[in-house]
């Protein structure tokens, strides 16, 4: 038998000498958060724990670990008659539960008891997620982050497709957070990650970059939709160089007609999301661009919003917010195409 401990942080920096990762834990528990490539073994279901929980508390500890037990061993037992089967001797897999004890001990100790090299991640996914917020401020410090700037619509997240594409690093956080980070940024279909979720994968995002070389992120807000960016990256983002991306309203009109084209195909999600601008526009408004809505005529909506709601106050708030933009180099596209931003980003990556 080969069952080792090893400490979270170390089990963080060494992920790649594994040929896998198994969370333990319910189903719920893993879609909270997990660790970088983690496989779901539940040594119990959400259904389970559940039903084992109650038995403690309503019968004794005593019946609860007995019907435990039973469900453990069997749902071990289907794991490895469908994953384990056809691995070979040498599979090293790295096994974790909620705080390193009887979930993955039970499965750690059946996969070692086979002749498999196991190692179990001590303290579990607690000592995991520590870890994670204790290096996140180490990570962001050796970076060297070039902010992205500019009004809504001006293409920031196409610049950094582009530059991605380009063989830059890019740090994008919208994307990661499956919102476009405004009241109409929800997308349709895409759930945000959980707060833990998402400072796993910024972690696991700064940890691939190459210190030497320059990170390009978007000037965002402290919270894009419901989660917040971690602290430490906020602060970097807000004392780190700025480019300033220009581009003419007509443009800038296009470009979210075609980046939202879902509210065109969708009027009624359309006009619920402007149902939350009413605290600030005022009911009047918001019922006017409402009937525009229905009625068809997006475009007017569009450039609305950007004059009445996102333009004002945007300079003044990104000088207050980033200390660099009051230097930013301005940055143009001849327009808003792909192909016009892939020249752009060229020219960055170049220079």
């Amino acid at each position: 038998m080969s069952v080792k401990p090893i400490a979270a942080a170390d089990a963080m920096a060494r992920l790649a000498e594994f040929d896998a990762v198994i969370d333990a834990r319910s189903e719920s528990e893993y879609a909270e958060d997990r660790l970088p490539g983690a496989l779901n073994w539940p040594s119990l279901d959400d259904a389970q724990r559940h039903e084992v929980g109650t038995l403690y508390k309503q019968v004794s500890p005593f019946e609860a670990r007995k019907r435990g037990a039973s469900l453990v061993a069997a749902n071990i037992a289907r794991h490895i008659a469908r994953e384990v089967i056809d691995k070979p001797r040498e599979w090293k897999p790295l096994v974790y539960c909620w705080r390193g004890g009887q979930r993955s001990g039970s499965l750690s100790l059946v996969l070692g008891q086979i002749g498999f090299q196991v190692q179990i991640v001590e303290g579990g996914y607690k000592a995991f997620r520590a870890a994670v917020l204790a290096e996140l401020p180490a990570l962001v410090q050796g970076l060297s982050l070039r902010v992205i700037c500019g009004p809504t619509g001006s293409g920031k997240t196409r610049l950094l497709q582009a530059l991605q594409a380009a063989g830059a690093q890019v740090l994008d956080l919208e994307g990661l957070a499956s919102h476009r980070s405004s009241v109409l940024g929800l997308i349709p279909g895409q759930p945000q990650p959980t707060q833990k979720r998402f400072d796993t994968l910024v972690w696991e995002q700064l940890r691939s970059f190459d210190p030497g070389r320059t990170v390009y992120v978007e000037s965002e807000s402290k919270k894009v939709g419901n989660v917040a960016v971690p602290e430490s990256l906020m602060t970097a983002m807000r004392a780190s160089p700025c480019l300033r991306l220009d581009l003419a309203d007509d443009e800038r009109v296009r470009l979210l007609l075609e980046d939202y084209d879902f509210f065109s195909r969708d009027r009624d999600l359309f006009c619920e999301r402007l149902a939350a601008l009413t605290q600030i526009r005022g009911r009047e408004q918001v019922q006017a661009w409402q009937a525009q809505v229905r009625a068809g005529a997006l475009e007017p909506v569009v450039r609305e919003l950007l004059v009445k709601h996102y333009d004002p106050g945007y300079a003044s708030s990104t000088h207050r917010n980033f200390q660099g933009f009051a230097q930013a180099q301005a940055i143009a596209p001849r327009d808003r195409t792909p192909e016009a931003m892939a020249e752009l980003a060229r020219e960055l990556v170049g220079l």
